[in-house]
């Protein structure tokens, strides 16, 4: 089991960026594939972006393709996400995940391991 806290969210204009971060208690982070999920109001949580544990490989959705990317630093035990060209349609409370399980999950049930969320609201 690993505590996640996720961090960095707020309110920015459409065009803007943002970058969230999400930092892993315990010493296994290296261990865990990580990712993010997000939830707009009165929708399903989806997936946004993962990392393997070694960092070597990423995974987007198509709507962040080009504009967020996710890194990973194992000696700090933290996830990031870099949010750029920002869209009104990217509002939405953005959760951090791990995993141990093999593979790069992309739906929820993949993960056993959210953090509480972080706000992102992008204004037009």
């Amino acid at each position: 089991q690993v505590q996640l806290v996720e961090s960095g969210g707020g309110l920015v204009q459409a065009g803007g960026s943002l970058r969230l971060s999400c930092a892993a208690s315990g010493r296994t982070f290296g261990s865990y594939t990580m990712g993010w999920f997000r939830q707009a109001p009165g929708k399903e949580r989806e997936f946004v972006a993962a990392i393997t544990r070694n960092g070597g490989s990423t995974y987007y959705a198509d709507s962040v393709k080009g504009r967020f990317t996710i890194s990973r630093d194992n000696a700090k035990n933290t996830v990031y996400l870099q949010m750029n060209s920002l869209k009104p349609e990217d509002t939405a409370d953005y959760y951090c995940v791990a995993t141990r399980t093999l593979g790069v999950p992309r739906t929820t049930y993949g993960y056993e391991n959210w953090g509480q969320g972080t706000q992102v609201t992008v204004s037009s």
